[in-house]
């Protein structure tokens, strides 16, 4: 789990409430009635059939020797879940090795229909539910027997005086929250807030912190594991520490989603002042960036994550296991495709789309792709927006190397948004280790973020199209039509390349990159070698602004014969950049909108 804070400020600070004494609070706690040590067993009794009368309900009596001393020798187990997965067999499990089952309401009930004998937490605490179940085991009767230790002679004696039972094992899970809030229709805010668990969270920490006496679980995964401990005959307090960091890390989890969610309600806010991101295990991975680092992948378990798609969530059909670095190139990959509104293919190599092709026929989209630089695209990621059919398959499959016309071409991973069966099966019989991906496009308005050494950066997900923004031509000659459309083909291209960037484009094919330059001019040269001769009449994009531009890169542009260019502008030589243009009779668009890629 990932938690975020901002930095406090010293005002902030300043305000903090104070705490109440601690002298003052002990004084408090001692004098209440219903919780100081001498109150006798009677006092309780009438205190309880008070409220009951008010109530309404019946009173329920129990001995005083009902609950077991915890000088009994007899074993209990107190189980109270909301996902009752597996339950009778936990039941029966428990009751086979001798332990006594303490449960509530639903739990409860489900025992007894399995034919587990129960004990009602009522009979311990001698209070029915109260305020609509928000009251269940909130009581001494139930906490004591959890938090006491055992090697605590004080603490024993205590338990003994109050005839309160020791709890060896608690089973707790919580009221499906995260589910309620992340339902697809919209829940009310007070239905959300009904949902927040409040017994069972104090029941799950106070079981861990004293796991040292206690066994908690909070997984049905862990139901034949915690039998099997119980079976044996030695202790082991790694297990037992290990079920606590389980317990503690689920009440986080679920704790992270309440904040978020009450964030969200109070104040939409996209940079709260402190966040935690969920994080969950998917898989570990063979190795990290290189064989020498450890690494694993993590699913983002965020509200705002759930149904908005991305790679972390995508179905794979076939292939090798992903690596850390095919994840990162198959977002890359995916995150540009995406963004197409027409049939479209990205190859990607090393993050960097190496070829971008739109085109109502995907198969001649995909040729052309490859085409812009198939020496790169080998060994690289293929990705489309639409469904990989039979005919689309087989393309991939067959396709040689525009390089010799004969090698086949190689791919890490195909993703797309859907596969036919048949898709499907062609794809699978390309090569074993082939990763085929399904995947759902990412929702627009995300939270990025980026770790730097002891912090993190957060930012809104740069979700701008060229529907979103004005190109405005600054120069004497305006881009004709078709001009003006690869301006905005390159520009959205140049968006998905790593800084500097440069894209050449034309007819919705990229025809050259230059990406990663420390300078632009670099960038530009690398792109128009990649373009060859077809850089003549097409558009040129640039992720900034251009800080010269003669005897620079505009001039150099300008005189390989680029038809548009389109940059954001902003720079104090800007006029430069119009007046080499209007010599070279190029159009000139400013975007006012940059797209760094770091």
């Amino acid at each position: 789990m990932l938690s975020l804070s901002a930095a406090r400020t010293p005002a902030a600070s300043a305000a903090k409430l104070s705490r109440v004494p601690s002298a003052a609070l002990h004084q408090k706690t001692t004098s209440a009635a219903y919780f100081s040590q001498k109150v006798q067993l009677n006092s309780l009794r009438s205190s309880c059939r008070a409220i009951k009368s008010m109530a309404d309900s019946q009173t329920i009596s129990s001995p005083k020797n009902e609950q077991q001393s915890p000088a009994s020798g007899k074993k209990q187990a107190l189980i109270s879940l909301s996902d009752k997965k597996d339950l009778a067999f936990l039941g029966t499990g428990l009751q086979q090795l001798g332990y006594t089952i303490v449960s509530t309401g639903g739990t409860a009930s489900a025992l007894e229909g399995s034919g587990v004998s129960v004990t009602k937490v009522e009979q311990l605490t001698h209070f029915p539910e109260m305020l609509d179940g928000r009251v269940k085991t909130l009581h001494p009767n139930i906490h004591g027997g959890i938090l006491a230790r055992r090697d605590q002679k004080h603490h024993m004696e205590a338990l003994s005086e109050h005839g309160i039972g020791s709890f060896e094992v608690v089973v707790v899970n919580l009221y499906p929250f995260y589910d309620k809030v992340t339902s697809t229709g919209d829940i009310e805010f007070e239905d959300g807030i009904e949902n927040i668990d409040i017994g069972g969270p104090a029941m799950i920490r106070a079981a861990a912190k004293n796991h040292k006496d206690v066994l908690i679980v909070v997984d049905t995964e862990d139901y034949p594991g915690l039998l099997e401990f119980l079976k044996g005959d030695q202790d082991d307090q790694h297990f037992r520490r290990r079920l606590a960091w389980k317990a503690f890390q689920h009440c986080a989890s679920y704790d992270s989603a309440v904040s978020e969610w009450l964030w969200k309600q109070t104040t939409g806010d996209k940079f709260p002042p402190r966040f935690t991101v969920p994080l969950e295990l998917k898989s570990s991975l063979r190795y990290g960036e290189n064989p020498h680092q450890n690494a694993a992948f993590y699913v983002d378990k965020s509200i705002s994550e759930v149904n908005a798609g991305g790679i972390a969530t995508a179905i794979q059909h076939h292939g090798k296991e992903m690596s850390y670095n095919n994840y990162l190139d198959a977002d890359a990959a995916w995150n540009c495709v995406s963004e197409f509104q027409n049939p479209t293919c990205v190859i990607v190599k090393h993050t960097n789309p190496c070829g971008v092709a739109s085109r109502g026929d995907i198969l001649e989209a995909y040729r052309l792709a490859v085409k812009a630089d198939p020496t790169s695209a080998f060994g690289g990621i293929v990705a489309f927006n639409i469904e990989v059919d039979e005919v689309l398959a087989k393309e991939i499959r067959e396709f040689r190397s525009p390089t010799d016309g004969e090698t086949r071409m190689f791919y890490e991973i195909v993703v797309a948004p859907k596969y036919t069966k048949k898709g499907l099966e062609i794809l699978r019989g390309k090569s074993k280790t082939l990763r085929i991906l399904e995947a759902k496009s990412n929702e627009k308005g995300k939270l990025s973020l980026r770790q730097v050494g002891g912090g993190w950066l957060a930012q809104d997900s740069d979700d701008l199209t060229p529907q979103d923004i004005q190109f405005k031509v600054v120069s004497d000659k305006s881009p004709a039509e078709s001009e003006l459309h690869d301006a905005e083909f390159a520009w959205l291209c140049v968006k998905h390349v790593k800084s500097n960037a440069i894209v050449i484009a034309k007819n919705n094919c990229m025809l050259g990159m230059g990406s990663g330059q420390p300078n632009r001019l670099e960038s530009l040269r690398i792109s128009m070698r990649k373009a060859g001769d077809e850089v003549k009449g097409a558009a040129l994009a640039s992720d900034a602004f251009f800080p010269f531009a003669w005897n620079d890169a505009v001039e150099e542009a300008c005189e390989a014969g680029i038809g548009v260019i389109a940059e954001p502008g902003g720079s104090i030589r800007d006029k430069d950049a119009i007046e080499c243009c209007n010599k070279y009779g190029v159009s000139l668009l400013f975007t006012n909108v940059r797209h760094f890629r770091h």
